[in-house]
């Protein structure tokens, strides 16, 4: 495998930015299609927490490090794909050239970009969360539902999004509790919708959670209580990993959780040649998601290559 190559010509036919299951599936494409591509990965994916993936398929409960090094594998058996270890901090676009800049100095130059940069995770600011997050702090119940189901669950949320994420929840668990963390925000109709589950509210404040090992063992509140818990979800706001969009000038949207990368519907961006794809462009955030995007970027990519 290829690493760190960058060409002394005139570059790339496109370069794709993230190295996990959008952009990967992105150079797959591009690869396949025989255009010489560089891949830059800074190698801080998102699921790195994450000890398997769940609910992607054909590869349900491989580590989410497993999955990329196979696909990363096959991406570059391809022989117009170069690999970039390390991270783009700018890009720019000049005459239709878009210019990637990397930590070291080098540059490389393209056509195309796919922006697959990813998000970063903010967890509410709750004494040993962080280091429980992607093992007995989760997200998502559909990627890691399953493996919890019948624990006792806390879900800890401090907005009404949570209303409906402990709903949800209670289709894997019958004993729920929403940890609403002091706040006073939940309406009469909020605890009518939680009741019809038989779904717990505790309004105590969290003082900290106590892990037992990489799992939950149990919520200490401030008023000196501890009480056991199997798992908890929780909401995060996120934040682009990556400037490179706002450098360019794409147009970045609120989305349920943060920003995103605008994109329409064949995942191009609002400015020319540029295509964004996975966690930094879409509502929703799922692996599987992350890589059919990355596959359609690809192709579309790809397709506006070719003569008019």
């Amino acid at each position: 495998m290829q690493q760190n190559v960058i060409a002394s010509d005139t570059d790339y036919e496109a370069i794709v930015v993230g190295g996990s299951f959008a952009g990967l599936s992105a150079a797959m494409q591009l690869a396949r299609a025989r255009r010489r591509i560089l891949v830059v990965d800074a190698g801080k994916p998102r699921n790195r927490f994450s000890a398997a993936s769940h609910g992607f398929f054909g590869q349900d409960g491989r580590s989410p490090r497993e999955i990329m090094e196979t696909a990363r594998a096959q991406v570059m058996a391809y022989p117009t794909v170069d690999f970039y270890s390390g991270e783009a901090v700018t890009a720019a676009q000049e005459a239709g050239v878009l210019a990637v800049t990397f930590g070291d100095g080098d540059i490389a130059r393209a056509k195309r970009l796919v922006l697959a940069t990813g998000v970063v995770d903010h967890l509410p600011d709750v004494p040993g969360m962080q280091g429980l997050w992607g093992g007995g702090v989760i997200h998502c119940p559909y990627c890691h539902g399953y493996e919890v189901a019948e624990r006792k669950i806390a879900v800890f949320g401090e907005d009404e999004v949570s209303v409906h994420k402990s709903i949800l929840v209670s289709d894997w668990s019958a004993d729920v509790t929403l940890l609403t963390n002091g706040g006073n925000w939940l309406t009469q109709e909020h605890r009518d919708r939680l009741a019809l589950r038989n779904i717990r509210v505790e309004e105590t404040p969290v003082a900290r959670l106590v892990p037992r090992g990489r799992e939950l063992d149990a919520v200490e509140f401030q008023d000196g209580r501890r009480v056991p818990y199997g798992a908890m979800f929780v909401g995060t706001r996120v934040s682009l990993a990556s400037p490179l969009a706002e450098q360019l000038g794409c147009e970045i949207e609120e989305g349920m959780q943060g920003p995103m990368i605008k994109t329409n519907d064949f995942k191009e961006t609002t400015v020319a040649g540029v295509y964004a794809a996975g966690d930094a462009a879409r509502m929703m955030h799922n692996a599987t998601l992350a890589s059919a995007d990355g596959v359609l970027a690809g192709v579309i990519s790809h397709q506006s290559m070719l003569p008019k």
